[in-house]
């Protein structure tokens, strides 16, 4: 049985993300992001959409199954 210091260390492992801004319109953030660790990647037209990406990564790394809103495609699917 593993102990609860444990399981926190697990759940505040540090997520790793390479953000490529192309657009900056309508006072938004238009581009791509990949999610180094779990070799992923999307695209996002906000920077809100940015930010539910971000938790959505966060959320599946934790082992939390909720369904959410954001899209995330296999690397070597996505360009």
């Amino acid at each position: 049985m593993s102990r609860p210091e444990e399981a926190n260390k697990s759940q505040n492992k540090d997520l790793v993300f390479f953000i490529r801004v192309q657009y900056r319109q309508n006072s938004s953030w238009q581009g791509t992001i990949q999610w180094m660790d779990g070799k992923k990647t999307a695209i996002f037209r906000s920077t809100l959409e940015l930010g539910n990406l971000i938790n959505d990564a966060k959320k599946q790394n934790s082992g939390d199954q909720a369904k959410t809103k954001a899209k995330w495609e296999d690397k070597e699917s996505a360009s």
